[in-house]
């Protein structure tokens, strides 16, 4: 509609419907698969339009990220006591559930600067958290509360991760459940194990291997376009072009490189969960596999979980069919441990679980805690509901 002058009145609310398109595109396909055409796109505009709300993509994926942050930021300011924080958080989950990929993939592609903010901003969220917790239990170490809020993040952040939707009102009290779980855990007494370091390469490892090695590492800690055919050369120390001896295309590298990292984690956790026995030993030997191999092999679990959308669309369907074969041993699994979990809650709960270990080695404060593998497979046993008391 026109005014007098002819100029166009935008529509209420385009700004905000803009970046939920956004948000919901990133999440989905990954930040490098979305032009800002196709968001402009999806909102029904030109992507003229869409430039003179946001300047660029940079730009709409950190508003995209701060948008969702700032729930998790009144969520935490308003919530009171620990019922109503866990309450209050699950409903932001649900209602935000771009937010663990925007956060754990996405965000990492923005400059440094603003990086730094974004986290300057969730660490006073988790003091503000663990001044909530403190306050009802205040036997809790300040470094133990604010671990166990990091968690209960990376618990509900774990819904980017899948598409199980119970009705919303029992969903939330699952989560909430589940958050309080992760809350009430303890975590003196636990074994100090040590720091787990990446296994150094043998010297007589092929230049093959030596790259698919340093592929892991560098796709997860800068993404895969942001990583060179130079730079991959230079970290095994051979000329960029070299690497094309090995492998066609930077793509087949990747899609090279996942394989390796699914083939180990299956190895290993599989194996522990076929010889642990009984269901309930099976599922213990799994869990602390699992946490031993996030320990060991952060940047498998990190580029498995960030990279995948950047593979080709066969590749792409062999690393979600491996996904979901995983998870489904696992729910399986807990089912026969826990038999009146429905398929969806077990998913969920499997999920929170997958979440908590897959942050709590990756760079976030925590990471670096001499007992930290106790840690994790105590409040991924929270996750799971096989701790022996649960909240209501």
């Amino acid at each position: 509609m026109a005014t007098e002058r002819g100029v166009v009145r935008r529509p209420p609310g385009r700004k905000a419907q803009i970046l939920a398109v956004a948000s919901e595109q990133f999440h989905r396909r990954g930040y490098h698969q979305i032009s800002m055409a196709e968001v402009a796109a999806e909102v029904g505009i030109t992507a003229p339009a869409l430039y003179r709300h946001y300047r660029s993509k940079p730009e709409l994926l950190l508003r995209a990220v701060e948008s969702d942050l700032a729930a998790v930021r009144t969520a935490v300011r308003s919530a009171q006591g620990l019922d109503g924080l866990c309450a209050a958080l699950a409903a932001v989950a649900v209602d935000h559930r771009a937010l663990g990929t925007l956060w754990q993939r996405d965000a990492r592609l923005l400059p440094s600067v603003q990086r730094a903010e974004l986290w300057g901003c969730l660490r006073e969220d988790i003091a503000e958290m663990a001044r909530v917790l403190t306050a009802a239990r205040p036997e809790l170490p300040s470094e133990d509360a604010e671990f166990l809020c990091w968690s209960v993040l990376s618990a509900y952040g774990s819904l980017s991760y899948h598409t199980f939707a119970p009705p919303r009102r029992r969903f939330e009290r699952l989560l909430q459940r589940i958050g309080g779980a992760v809350l009430a855990g303890t975590l003196e007494g636990l074994p100090d194990t040590g720091s787990v370091a990446q296994r150094p390469c043998p010297a007589s490892e092929s230049r093959r291997e030596e790259l698919l090695t340093a592929a892991v590492r560098l796709f997860h800690e800068r993404g895969f376009d942001n990583v060179s055919t130079d730079q991959l050369g230079a970290a095994v120390g051979i000329a960029g072009p070299s690497v094309y001896k090995h492998f066609d295309t930077k793509a087949e590298l990747l899609a090279a490189a996942l394989v390796r990292s699914r083939e180990r984690l299956w190895h290993e956790v599989e194996g522990a969960i076929a010889g642990g026995g009984a269901p309930p030993e099976a599922l213990a030997a799994g869990l602390r596999a699992y946490v031993d191999f996030a320990l060991r092999h952060r940047h498998h679990l990190g580029v498995m979980l960030s990279e995948t959308e950047r593979l080709a669309e066969p590749d792409r369907k062999a690393a979600v069919d491996f996904r979901r074969d995983f998870l489904r041993t696992w729910v399986g699994l807990l089912q026969q441990v826990r038999p009146q979990y429905e398929s969806a809650e077990a998913r969920i709960r499997v999920h929170a679980m997958f979440a908590l270990v897959n942050d709590g080695v990756r760079n976030r404060p925590g990471c670096s805690r001499p007992d930290l593998a106790g840690c994790l497979v105590e409040l991924s046993r929270a996750a799971l509901g096989l701790t022996a008391q649960q909240p209501d």
